[in-house]
């Protein structure tokens, strides 16, 4: 478990007040929004771009469907999303609720990288709060969220809502930082996390927050078996994760049962 206080949302504000907890997380991803692609990739030494693909990987089953629908959550600058586009047989949307963030999701599929596949077209991007998302019941056959559902300011909300939208026997995966577990890298890991991974942060970004709070918020967040709790009391089965570099991170996968129980 963690070292500190599990939070039931973002350390930036609490579940009884979502609004104001979304405005901080929006700001401060505005603030490293010019430079962010750089920085996943330079302080996770690139695994955050196989961390990604991985992910696409585990939903393929479902992105291959013919006429699939599939959305990221959170999707930043969109890499995952244009990963799961190189699967899927339908539509893959991206939604976050930072407007900068998505004017470089939009400015990727223009570029000669944006990962276009034969069999789909490049995702679409929309503006929407993970919280209050705009697709209707049961309309999504894979729900995706890469290293955004710990800014959430309610995780039990987030997991209701992402119920919510997907069919009977959807997926979704939730790539998220999570705990090292290995005695002797755990120790190294996180003196990388707190120590000197805020300083390359601001020393690049320029802006001190943002870096700060990702290790303190890392630490607060549900473990491996604790976001799988989580998960499957929210009504998802078959709940599942993996491991990456022993811990830092973690894939959760989950699907919405495909018949509906009844209730007594």
């Amino acid at each position: 478990m963690s070292d500190a206080t599990e939070q039931r949302g973002s350390p930036l504000g609490t579940p009884e007040d979502a609004e104001a907890t979304g405005r901080a997380v929006r700001g401060m991803f505005a603030s490293v929004a010019p430079r962010y692609d750089l920085l996943n990739h330079t302080l996770s030494l690139g695994c955050d771009l196989a961390w990604r693909r991985s992910t696409a990987r585990a939903l393929r089953p479902v992105l291959e469907r013919p006429g699939s629908v599939a959305a990221d959550l959170c999707c930043g600058t969109g890499d995952l999303a244009f990963a799961l586009a190189r699967f899927s047989r339908g539509v893959v949307l991206g939604a976050d609720f930072c407007h900068p963030m998505l004017e470089r999701a939009h400015a990727k599929l223009a570029a000669p990288a944006s990962l276009r596949t034969p069999r789909a077209p490049a995702p679409a991007f929309v503006e929407a709060d993970a919280l209050r998302l705009p697709f209707p019941n049961g309309s999504l056959d894979a729900v995706s969220i890469g290293f955004g559902f710990r800014n959430l300011a309610d995780y039990e909300r987030g997991l209701a809502e992402m119920h919510r939208v997907l069919k009977l026997g959807g997926a979704l995966a939730i790539l998220e930082f999570s705990r090292v577990s290995w005695p002797v890298l755990g120790p190294l890991f996180r003196f990388y996390f707190r120590r000197l991974l805020p300083r390359i942060g601001k020393l690049v970004s320029g802006v001190a927050g943002p870096y700060q709070y990702l290790p303190d918020s890392v630490a607060r967040f549900p473990d491996q078996e604790a976001l799988a709790a989580l998960m499957r009391g929210a009504g998802f089965v078959r709940v599942t994760y993996r491991n990456y570099f022993a811990g830092a991170a973690a894939l959760h996968v989950g699907e919405k049962a495909q018949v509906v129980e009844s209730r007594s």
